[in-house]
């Protein structure tokens, strides 16, 4: 994606199901869960940048020794730093205490990171800063072990102001309004009061002692997800894990973000991809499956694990951009929709270069459009096997002979030349940065006779174009410069996980501002406005945005936004093609949600969101966050 934007984040949770003894005989190392967290971190790197985490809890550990670790990092590699810093004192062990680097119970009793249930957490921040307490797992302590809560997410509600008040009401005070501390008091409130239903069951029957293991034995996960997750309004997948070593992940009603299990005799399995737990345990993609919307997996103190619904599922509405652009291509049905969307586009690009495939190049703005790529060449081959078979009907050698040598012409003109994450900068710097962050290949275009035909995932901004590849890509002297887009037009605010919600970012809603003015309806703007008012008032669930997009077509918002991201000076004619949100949905069948583009929204805080986003515009706060 040439316009950078924030990824979903990831998470990795493990829980051995044997005694820490076996993987010790089996495997011959004390740190087979932390090296297999690792694969599934690392494989899931995409996810998050910013930030990771890691933690670790011990099973029946005695009191006065520490059953749960914790490592956190912003550094520039946050992965290779944790576990670093983990794997030191195995190998000082090992070094110092060979006796012991392979005796389970001492190891468990004396060393950190030895225990049998994990969860990791990859970071990408789509509010809040980047310093090391916004990393996640988030740990809720206490000096009951039941009571011990560990969070981590990829998760963002729209309801943050509703949560926050129902944890006064409740009495808590909360040290901060953001979602990550609101998800977690919650769900650590109903941890707690079902903590004390238990001992209140138990009082005068037995000893605290034995009420605490009637505890640990007898606490619903399933009974506090339901009690907690009920007013949640957004697309998360959420795990957690207790100090007495049960946890849970659950997933939205809607299926907006992605969750994905994996269990056999050894091990229980969950993370944001498929092809992470391929990698790190060898599992066959069929053998791997997704979490229900609206259903958690809850895995017991004894390794037991079962599935709860714990909230009434929606329509589901799995993200879209996870299969155009988030998740890793590796998944080989995401490789196959990826493609799929390229070839999809190609009667429009056919259309666009008059069929003229002599004098067309075309190539891909790396890396991650590359799939949709060969996808668009396959299509473009497909298309010259029909033409070569109805041009020999005819019998015309001369024909015959120059169709038998048409081919695509393909070449690499766009190289990312520096690792450059520009979305990380303030607006009024991203400029100058975007100009540096790719090069060209010189003198394999004909100058002023062919036409440049280059893909890209998506087209956000529009901001790279606009101040780098479109003007790096004139000085090749090309006729004409198509960019294709394998994503349809991003019109709308996302609130479930990307960082997009300020509707003056979106090159579409800048072309809509100038269509609005080149045909006198500014005053449509007013209107949406007073609409939008009125439904944040009344938490009304119309999107009223919509309206301001339902007065042009589709191809006159993309011929404006051609306009808007051609520079000055630019010699070579430019022009935008889209993909169609009907297509999108032929080759991402079962990832249907497609909010972004369409302004359907799963969730009734969708549609506030992107009323408030509106307003933010009008009345000219573009920098405050929509939810």
């Amino acid at each position: 994606m040439s316009d950078a934007i924030k990824h979903e984040c990831g998470i990795a949770m493990i829980r051995l199901r044997k005694p820490l003894e076996y993987y010790y005989e089996k495997y011959g190392t004390p740190t087979y869960g932390m090296n297999k967290l690792y694969l599934l971190m690392e494989k899931q790197h995409n996810r998050g940048q910013d930030g990771a985490g890691v933690a670790n809890i011990k099973l029946d550990i005695q009191p006065g020794k520490k059953f749960f670790s914790r490592y956190r990092s912003i550094d520039a590699k946050p992965i290779e730093s944790i576990f670093k810093k983990i794997s030191s004192q195995f190998a000082e062990i090992q070094e110092k205490k060979p006796e012991n680097y392979l005796n389970p119970d001492w190891m468990k009793n004396n060393c950190d990171f030895t225990g049998e249930l994990w969860l990791g957490h990859l970071r990408y921040g789509t509010h809040g800063g980047n310093s090391i307490d916004n990393c996640h797992p988030m740990l809720r302590g206490s000096n009951w072990r039941s009571r011990n809560l560990v969070v981590a997410g990829n998760f963002n509600m729209t309801n943050v102001e509703e949560l926050y008040q129902k944890l006064l009401d409740l009495g808590q005070h909360p040290v901060a309004k953001v979602d990550t501390i609101t998800v977690m008091e919650k769900i650590g409130h109903f941890l707690d009061d079902e903590n004390q239903k238990i001992f209140n069951q138990y009082r005068g029957s037995m000893n605290n002692v034995e009420i605490t293991q009637k505890i640990e034995e007898e606490l619903d996960l399933g009974e506090v997800l339901s009690r907690s997750c009920k007013d949640f309004d957004g697309g998360y997948a959420m795990a957690g894990m207790t100090g007495f070593g049960s946890a849970f992940v659950a997933r939205d009603p809607a299926g907006i973000r992605p969750a994905f299990y994996y269990a056999n005799e050894e091990v229980v399995v969950i993370a944001s991809e498929k092809p992470a737990i391929k990698t790190a345990f060898g599992a066959d993609y069929d053998e791997i499956k997704e979490l229900d919307p609206g259903h958690a997996i809850i895995i017991e103190k004894n390794g037991d694990f079962r599935f709860k619904q714990f909230t009434t599922p929606l329509e589901k509405k799995p993200c879209s951009f996870e299969r155009i652009y988030f998740s890793r291509g590796s998944d080989p049905d995401i490789y196959k929709e990826r493609k799929e969307l390229g070839k999809l586009l190609i009667p429009k690009i056919l259309e666009k270069v008059n069929h003229n495939l002599c004098d067309t190049v075309f190539s891909y703005i790396p890396n991650t459009a590359e799939t949709s790529f060969i996808g668009m060449i396959e299509g473009i081959n497909e298309y010259l096997v029909d033409l070569r078979k109805e041009v020999i009907k005819t019998g015309d050698q001369v024909k015959i002979d120059e169709v038998l040598s048409l081919q695509a012409r393909v070449e690499k003109l766009v190289i990312k030349d520096a690792k450059l994450r520009t979305f990380i900068t303030d607006d009024e710097h991203r400029d100058d940065l975007v100009a540096h962050v790719y090069d060209t290949t010189y003198e394999i275009v004909k100058k002023k006779v062919d036409t440049l035909v280059v893909i890209d995932d998506s087209i956000v901004r529009g901001t790279t174009l606009e101040k780098s590849i479109l003007k790096m890509l004139d000085r090749l002297e090309p006729k004409k410069i198509i960019i294709v887009s394998s994503a349809p037009q991003i019109r709308f605010p996302d609130c479930y996980g990307i960082d997009m919600s300020k509707m003056r970012s979106f090159v579409a809603f800048r072309a809509i501002l100038e269509l609005l003015k080149d045909t006198n309806q500014e005053s449509l703007l007013e209107e949406v406005y007073h609409k939008c008012k009125e439904a944040v008032k009344k938490n009304s669930t119309v999107n009223y945005v919509k309206e301001i997009y339902s007065k042009f077509t589709y191809e006159q918002i993309s011929d404006k936004i051609a306009e808007i991201v051609t520079p000055d000076q630019m010699e070579a004619q430019v022009e935008v093609i889209y993909q169609t949100v009907e297509d999108l949905h032929v080759a991402c069948p079962n990832n249907s949600g497609d909010w972004y583009f369409t302004g359907d929204y799963p969730t009734v805080g969708g549609n506030r969101v992107v009323n408030q986003s509106f307003i933010n515009f009008y009345e000219g706060n573009d920098h405050l966050r929509a939810y």
